[in-house]
Order: structure tokens, then sequence, then C-alpha cells
């Protein structure tokens, strides 16, 4: 940004402050029995105003998207503070976990299975820890992590992927959906993201698939039952 712009390699970039140095140095070393003719020196300068002016545009458009970004997120977080007390659906991939919290997973099987493993991964891909639930019948189901690793030490704060296969009584292995109901109690805001808190859990404001006003859902779980 300050004209000074450096590249290692075969490619260098020039930036507008060493274009003018090179220009001054250029007529600082001229040969004054053949000095720059005027048509020479009107078109560097006309050079260096254009490197200028796409200087300009270029930290325009810079901070134009960064504002474009700022603004969205903050009509995000305003439209997550409306959800609560609202019904909502959603399919999520990770729960959240900070110093306080042990969330609950909560899944859906469409038969009996034998066993749940429940695989949970941080952000970097590496398993941090694995849970198993036995005897799981059919319908909506869940789960609670203590938050801590495979060695029982409570792991950092932050939001943790989570894996699930079942198994059948025949050996077969089928996937339950990661997903809940519920009604939405709190909206938390961390690193400028939403997240809204159903049932326990922690989810992402992008998970959420539905949205109804409060007991919309509970003629859902009358039948089911």
């Amino acid at each position: 940004t300050n004209g000074n712009v450096k590249q290692t390699g075969s490619l260098q970039i020039l930036g507008e402050d060493d274009f003018l140095q090179l220009m001054i140095t250029k007529l600082e070393n001229q040969d004054p029995l053949n000095p720059m003719s005027d048509e020479d020196y009107i078109a560097q300068l006309a050079q260096f105003s254009s490197l200028e002016q796409l200087n300009f545009i270029a930290d325009g458009l810079a901070s134009a998207n960064e504002w474009d970004y700022l603004q969205m997120q903050s009509i995000n977080n305003v439209m997550a503070s409306s959800f609560i007390g609202k019904d909502v659906r959603a399919v999520y991939s990770g729960v959240y976990v900070d110093a306080e919290t042990n969330p609950t997973i909560t899944y859906t099987l469409d038969s009996a299975v034998d066993s749940v493993e429940f695989v949970i991964k941080d952000s970097s891909g590496m398993t941090v820890a694995t849970l198993t639930q036995d005897s799981v019948s059919r319908g909506v189901n869940s789960i609670t992590w203590d938050g801590t690793d495979s060695m029982g030490n409570r792991v950092d704060e932050g939001y943790y992927y989570v894996e699930a296969t079942a198994t059948t009584a025949a050996g077969n292995k089928v996937t339950p959906s990661l997903s809940l109901e519920g009604t939405v109690d709190a909206v938390i805001y961390r690193d400028g993201s939403a997240y809204l808190r159903v049932n326990g859990t922690e989810i992402a404001l992008g998970d959420v698939s539905t949205i109804a006003e409060k007991g919309a859902y509970a003629s859902d779980s009358d039948d089911s039952e």
C-alpha cells in the first residue's frame, strides 16, 4: 500500500514509489547533450498517474469488499436475534464447545440399531473423541458429550465436527441424520458469527432449514410417540 510492493523470484513488481524513483534517476543521469524530450517526459508522467490511479482503485475495491462483508455479517446477526422464541429445524455438522457447555448431539434414525458411533473432530480434521451409544431405537435420539478428549482432558473452546455411523443387528452400516428441532432459547455471538442454542446444542445460523412459531412442531412430536 505504500507503493513499495516486493515479490521474490524472477518476477519483480514495481510500485508507484519505485516508478517515480526510476524516473527521477533517469532525469538526473540523462545526457545533457541529448536530454529527454518533452513527449517522453509527459508520457512517463502519464504512466505514473495511471499507476497511482490503479492503486487507488485497488485500495477502494478492497475497502468496499471489507465493508460489504461487515454489513452482511451485521445483517445476519440482527436476523439471528429474531429467532429467539421461535421453533427451528436444523441439519448440522458440528457443535460449539466452551468452558461451560457439554453439548447435546441430537440425531434421527430410520430404524432401530445395535449401536451408534460418534467421531468428533477438531477444525484440522484430527479426531479428539469417540462416543458410542448401544441399543438405540428408531426416531429422534440424543447423546451428551462432556467436552473432553479421549484422554479425559477438556478440549479447547471452539467448533467441533461430528460424524455418526450406526450398525444394525445384521451388521450393516447406516448413517444417522444429525438433525434437531426445538425452540431457540439464546443467540451466542462468537468471533462475529451467530450461533443458535437449541435444546442445549449450539448450531451455526446457516444450519437452520425451517423456522416457525413456537409450538408448531408439537403435533409432529405427538404423532411420533
